[in-house]
């Protein structure tokens, strides 16, 4: 039996939704903190800095996987750093501490882009570097990996984690990221609404389409324990372009679409981010290779919101 943390949540509602289907509506148990409809009868309400309650679910579900989602974003952690730090370190180490003891044998734990900083190669930030985030999210991403790494190694939890890059997608809406433009600008297009950017137009950041990180986190997942080489975070890549460039892209589709450019304190962020990752561990050790690039994924984003 699956357990979701914040499945409500930019990725938790479409990968709920694939594991449902993948396994059964029977055999996935979403989780959030207030109520989220789903298909099905399984939905528990859950604070994950309620220990005991994780608990209580885990045992009377016979939870043996845990979907760890539930976290405070980027953007909106910088408006409350200290609140953004005490969910997302004690919401993963209770989920740890949860795996250690009880029936859990498997946690997935999303890490991100914003463990870089200035101090890592921006062009291609290696799998192992210098980790010096400049965001609150940032720091506890690379706290949160570390304390994978150690629960993997002390107590043979098998918690596996990938680093991923702003993820665009269709089916909800995004949830406080700096990556979020990426999203928002394809609503404006189909709306026939000018785009106003806070990303200056040739920040560059990577980017992966929600079909291929769904695709992702189920294939890592599946794949066999000694094949995860990495306990900290796999670098996770599929495409990188400017907001200049996905605009183009959406004006080869969407001629009049127009796009201005106002910068703030999220393009000062996403300047601390690599261009693009490395992902050769990834793909060495548990075969991934992503479907989308950036022109399949606007068609299929435009389409789909149109």
């Amino acid at each position: 039996m699956i357990l979701i943390t914040g499945a409500g949540g930019q990725i938790g509602a479409v990968l709920t939704k694939a594991l449902q289907k993948r396994y059964g509506l029977d055999k996935v148990l979403p989780t959030d903190i207030r109520k989220v409809a789903f298909d099905g009868d399984l939905f528990e309400l859950l604070d994950i800095t309620d220990k005991t309650r994780l608990v209580e679910l885990v045992n009377q579900y016979q939870i043996t996987e845990i979907y760890h989602l539930a976290a405070v974003l980027s953007a909106t952690g910088e408006s409350r750093p200290v609140f953004t730090w005490d969910i997302n370190m004690s919401g993963l180490l209770n989920v740890l501490e949860v795996a250690r003891h009880t029936s859990v044998k498997k946690v997935f734990y999303p890490s991100s882009i914003a463990v870089f900083g200035e101090e890592t190669s921006l062009e291609l930030a290696p799998q192992f570097g210098a980790l010096i985030p400049t965001t609150v999210y940032g720091i506890s991403k690379v706290a949160g990996e570390s304390w994978c790494n150690y629960y993997s190694l002390k107590y043979n939890v098998d918690v596996r984690s990938l680093r991923f890059p702003g993820i665009i997608g269709h089916e909800t809406l995004p949830g406080g990221g700096t990556t979020d433009y990426a999203v928002e600008i394809y609503h404006a297009a189909v709306q026939g609404k000018t785009f106003h950017c806070y990303i200056s137009e040739n920040e560059k950041m990577p980017m992966i389409y929600m079909k291929d990180a769904i695709r992702s986190v189920m294939e890592l997942m599946e794949a066999p324990k000694d094949a995860i080489k990495v306990r900290t975070s796999y670098n996770l890549a599929a495409m990188s372009f400017s907001p200049k460039e996905i605009a183009a892209s959406i004006q080869r589709v969407l001629p009049d679409f127009k796009i201005v450019y106002e910068p703030d304190f999220r393009d000062d962020i996403a300047r601390s981010w690599p261009d693009q990752l490395d992902d050769a561990h990834a793909v060495r050790d548990w075969g991934w290779k992503p479907e989308f690039e950036l022109e399949g994924m606007t068609g299929d984003m435009i389409r789909c919101l149109g």
